[in-house]
């Protein structure tokens, strides 16, 4: 297991989310395809909105990936990396999803360097690990220390605002 950047782990949580959130319950396998092909299709025109999750969303069932320790070790940074490398770690099957590849390649690099790991934790999700974040983990340690234990003002304090000096 290996750890990666928060923001990465939580654009892959919201990428399940979102995935499950257009299939719906019952799933609607077409209405699902008919978003993928959608923005597959925009992004392949060169234009496409410009959301890391919406990119991976379109890439997740197109895109196969052919160096999973190298993207792995490039989800560590969030900001910085080379998207040209991460761009050579994978590639889309079928002819709009390469001519999307392609185009995103070119119109903007480091986003769909994001959106590509993104996709890539998404669809490995045993190859890396989430630190957990909820409030419940969050507050563990948590001692109280830093709760005062009185809420009344100190005399110190109420001198201050005293204006006739009692």
């Amino acid at each position: 297991m290996r750890k990666v950047h928060p923001e990465f782990a939580y654009q892959a949580r919201e990428l399940e989310g979102q995935i499950e959130g257009i299939l719906g319950d019952p799933p609607d396998h077409k209405n699902y395809q008919r978003m993928v092909q959608a923005l597959v299709g925009e992004y392949a025109d060169g234009g496409g909105i410009e959301d890391v999750n919406m990119l991976a969303f379109a890439l997740v069932d197109h895109i196969e990936f052919n160096n999973p320790k190298a993207l792995l070790a490039e989800a560590e940074d969030y900001e910085f990396g080379d998207a040209a490398r991460v761009f050579a770690m994978a590639e889309c099957k079928g002819e709009e999803a390469a001519k999307m590849y392609a185009a995103i390649a070119d119109s903007m690099p480091d986003l769909a360097r994001q959106a590509i790991i993104t996709a890539f934790l998404h669809k490995n999700p045993r190859k890396w690990d989430d630190d957990d974040q909820s409030l419940e983990q969050l507050s563990a340690n948590d001692d109280g220390d830093d709760i005062d234990d009185e809420d009344v003002a100190s005399d110190d304090f109420a001198q201050m605002f005293d204006q006739d000096g009692e």
